[in-house]
């Protein structure tokens, strides 16, 4: 079972979740403060990340974003107010998913699995697809831009190879949301926007007009045509 990082300042969330996950085998270690997480992340190197997004000091965006800085773990935010504005804010830090608390350890269970997925190669079609200047090795799960290797978290890799296996093709919100997040009921379309945006400021050369991932307005996004 995956190695995971818990960041949550409330002594009874922290150690409940804690406690819940461990008993589900996984590795847990559990920090109260943003400081003293990022110190654990180095030391612990976990396999993916439960970060509360409302922190003494440094709060969960802060920590999110100098998590980005360094790794691509896969990172789930805790909030409890899933219609807050620092949702979004989160979201665009870095975070791959967000889960309102409280919620059961079967349901934090479910998104940390999704998430671990990501990092698994799609089935169907594998090899090396050169788009422009983009190279995806779906395979390999990377991808370079003009040679170089372009750092992709796991949202945002499956998100970029979903859109590249079927150029021109236009796919809804919800559809990149049952695919990529594996939420099969109607979510938050602010992951998927939220993504994209990121996606686009690391693969595209002027973010603003984008080559690689367009919106069509009113639908949702497609891949191209370059």
């Amino acid at each position: 079972m995956p190695r995971v990082l818990l960041i949550e300042d409330d002594p009874s969330i922290r150690e409940g979740v804690a406690l819940g996950l461990r008993r589900r085998g996984h590795e847990v270690h559990a920090a109260e403060t943003g400081e003293a997480g990022l110190a654990q992340l180095a030391v612990f190197r976990p396999e993916l990340v439960l970060l509360d997004l409302m922190l003494p000091g440094i709060n969960g965006v802060q920590v999110c974003t100098r998590i980005r800085e360094t790794s691509q773990v896969p990172v789930i935010m805790l909030t409890a107010r899933g219609d807050d504005f620092d949702v979004v804010v989160g979201l665009e830090a870095g975070a791959d998913d967000y889960i309102v608390k409280p919620a059961r350890t079967e349901v934090i269970e479910a998104r940390i699995k999704a998430v671990l997925r990501r990092l698994t190669a799609p089935a169907g079609p594998q090899g090396t697809e050169h788009h422009g200047e983009l190279t995806i090795d779906r395979a390999g799960l990377t991808v370079a831009k003009k040679g170089g290797h372009v750092a992709l978290a796991p949202s945002e890799i499956k998100l970029l190879l979903h859109l590249s296996a079927s150029p021109e093709q236009v796919f809804s919100r919800q559809q990149l949301l049952e695919y990529v997040w594996e939420h099969s009921y109607h979510a938050d379309a602010r992951l998927v926007d939220a993504c994209v945006r990121r996606l686009r400021n690391k693969i595209e050369d002027v973010p603003g007009s984008p080559r690689y991932v367009q919106t069509v307005r009113g639908f949702g996004y497609r891949f191209g045509p370059l």
